[in-house]
């Protein structure tokens, strides 16, 4: 099916955002009449670019205030609307956007509102063009997709149909399984946007806080099968305003955009682009790094033994359990300390997920390989994280272990040490996008955002994870935009029993981040403990939490560059990351050296 976006939903001049839609693959554009106003291009010189970049101009708008008004307010209505008319002639458009009015002159009587909306639709026709009417969620009498098509089948005009608005409809609670009662030949646009859900002025929520399908918690999908089932053909068009989109880049809004609008084809089963392998497990998280001592000196506090080195490139492996860090020190990209720059995921289809990557428009990375090297498949997450598609031991399949030499015997000691999950703290204007290309690209599911206050700020959080938790990723966004020490990132290594864990760290001569003692006082009003237990926590900085599924242990190590290790224990199947906790944690890591955490 056919693909366009609203140029609103982009940032940038209109030749920007032209460009960007054409390189993201979208077949057409809607033209916001503010863009073109703003343009130094005239109405052909716009046709021509969109031509020459392989895009339609599948709608111009918006017309507004222009039904049930008096007389003499419709006569100027209607010649400001031949202007319009005739400027979409010079563009090469011939469908047009007319919202339903707000304007305090607007009389509510249906039977006026159809009258003069074929009268418009009658002018329209002489100059070649439809109008699409379209049902504003704060329209001043019409606010609804039912009433303004009632409106639209009462005026009988063969240019007059509907435009339907996914957010306008869904905003208001309004049941869509009536769209299936308008004849699909009737519905001349649809213009879809998701949105969080929340408890706010319509118009103010539709301004400031539309996303794309996928990123916010309206059901879009089963809109848009109704829509499909009453028979409407034209194009899926993205109408977004968003503040974040407007102050980013426009090729990768753009891109997310197109991504958004791929998974959403897929849900409503009009596209079948490879299927999801979801991954089954962390084989690595891989480390960069100017100086690989402060780094190792943490990793052997926590019982990490360097087990293997890559055979051409500057890399170690250290290992405990099944829990793998891989320090590279090879050109680092900034040279302010450690980062956590790849993930490797045990993938049941390496070749697959990488297929669907790229369909899904994640960036395939070229790599470099030496002779023999394993031939791994990778993409780059929208934040730049390296993913690379893994098979470690599977017979058959490329093992990046295979790249590497064994130096040591990886330390046993019983304990089923592993990588319980990893938290990336995403450039401020890509939380969103990074949370759709996760759960579309690697087939994780994501959970509620949960907002923590920081000291100096909230900080938004968002776990993505496979339904058994063998893969968990903690998405955050940092508490302010030019906030530079925001993007940090932790590696949370899972273990049997945290304390015995902890005290070895520390006895290991590794610090462990001190929690104040008004912590532990709050503990003790909240829950019941045994004799002993909250002193040692209060000793050793571990913090506690509890869900209805069970207990959760964590405590943290002091940071490294930009990275940082979670001890956790996890017990009676608790499913939380301890958010609880994190405005704690975060004042303490501020306390100990001015750091906003992940």
């Amino acid at each position: 099916m056919r693909t366009s976006i609203a140029t609103v939903s982009l940032s940038g001049s209109l030749t920007e955002k032209l460009t960007a839609a054409s390189r993201a693959g979208f077949d057409g554009v809607e033209i916001f009449e503010n863009d073109l106003l703003a343009s130094p291009l005239t109405p052909e010189e716009i046709r021509a670019r969109c031509a020459d970049l392989g895009l339609t101009i599948d709608l111009y708008q918006p017309v507004r205030d222009i039904e049930a008004l008096p007389e003499e307010e419709f006569t100027r209505a209607l010649r400001r609307a031949r202007h319009k008319f005739e400027l979409m002639r010079r563009l090469g458009a011939d469908t047009v956007l007319v919202c339903s009015s707000v304007s305090p002159h607007a009389l509510d009587d249906d039977a006026l509102a159809a009258e003069q909306l074929s009268r418009l639709a009658g002018l329209a026709e002489n100059h070649g063009v439809r109008v699409a009417y379209e049902a504003l969620a704060w329209g001043r009498h019409i606010s609804t997709y039912d009433h303004a098509w009632r409106v639209v089948e009462s005026a009988d005009h063969p240019s007059l149909g509907t435009c339907l608005d996914s957010f306008h409809i869904l905003s208001r609670g309004s049941d869509p399984k009536g769209i299936e009662d308008i004849p699909g030949e009737k519905i001349f646009f649809l213009q879809l946007a998701d949105a969080p859900l929340l408890a706010m002025d319509v118009l103010q929520w539709s301004r400031h806080y539309r996303c794309f399908p996928g990123q916010g918690g309206f059901d879009v999908a089963g809109l848009v099968r109704h829509v499909l089932r009453a028979g409407y053909e034209g194009p899926l068009s993205l109408e977004v305003f968003n503040d974040v989109f407007r102050q980013s880049e426009a090729g990768p809004t753009a891109v997310d955009a197109r991504r958004s609008l791929l998974t959403l084809q897929e849900t409503v089963g009009l596209a079948t682009p490879p299927a999801p392998a979801a991954p089954t497990g962390i084989a690595f998280a891989e480390l960069v790094t100017p100086d690989a001592a402060p780094v190792s000196a943490v990793l052997g506090a926590l019982g990490f033994s360097r087990t293997a080195r890559h055979r051409g490139k500057p890399v170690d492996l250290w290992q405990r359990g099944d829990a793998r860090v891989l320090v590279n020190t090879g050109p680092a990209e900034r040279r302010d300390g450690t980062r956590l720059a790849a993930v490797g995921l045990e993938s049941p289809d390496p070749a697959g997920a990488a297929r669907r990557a790229e369909a899904l428009l994640a960036p395939v990375l070229p790599r470099r390989r030496a002779p023999g090297d394993a031939a791994l498949e990778a993409v780059a997450a929208p934040d730049g994280t390296e993913l690379f598609f893994c098979a470690t031991g599977r017979p058959g399949l490329p093992d990046w272990r295979a790249d590497f030499e064994d130096v040591a015997h990886p330390f046993h000691d019983g304990e089923p040490w592993r990588v319980d999950h990893l938290s990336l703290t995403q450039p401020w204007h890509q939380f969103d996008e990074a949370a759709l290309f996760h759960r579309a690209v690697l087939g994780l599911r994501p959970q509620e955002s949960v907002d923590v206050a920081d000291p100096y700020g909230l900080l938004r959080s968002r776990a993505v994870s496979t339904d058994d938790g063998a893969v968990r990723i903690v998405l955050t966004v940092g508490p302010a935009p030019t906030d530079d020490t925001a993007h940090a990132q932790h590696i949370a290594l899972a273990t049997g029993d945290v304390v015995a864990a902890a005290r070895r760290y520390r006895e290991a001569g590794g610090p462990l981040l001190p929690i104040p003692a008004n912590y532990y006082d709050d503990l003790a009003a909240r829950f019941e403990f045994a004799d002993g237990e909250l002193d040692t926590y209060r000793e050793l900085g571990i913090l506690y939490d509890r869900d209805a599924h069970g207990t959760f242990r964590h405590c943290y190590t002091h940071t490294v560059g930009r990275v940082f290790f979670e001890l956790v224990q996890r017990d009676g199947g608790y499913r939380g990351y301890g958010a609880a906790n994190a405005p704690v944690r975060l004042a303490a890591q501020h306390a100990v050296r001015g750091f906003t955490g992940g």
